[in-house]
């Protein structure tokens, strides 16, 4: 489940909540998919005790998301 994005400077994140039941090979699979297709990267993993994962993804911004920018 994706949440909202931060933008902060030149990078843009996304937090992405996986389920206690995700298993690492599932989860490792789906941010394999973002990377490939959307380009974004691991930046932070936290591990809740109930076996759920918080992930940040995070990505470069391009000039046309970024506002002001002529290009």
């Amino acid at each position: 489940m994706m949440g909202e994005g931060v933008v902060d400077g030149d990078w843009e994140y996304r937090p992405l909540r996986l389920p206690a039941g995700v298993s690492r090979r599932t989860a490792t699979t789906q941010l394999a998919i973002h990377a490939e297709f959307a380009g974004w990267e691991l930046s932070r993993t936290l591990l809740f005790g109930d076996g759920s994962r918080k992930v940040w993804l995070r990505r470069k911004r391009t000039a046309a998301v970024m506002p002001g920018v002529i290009t």
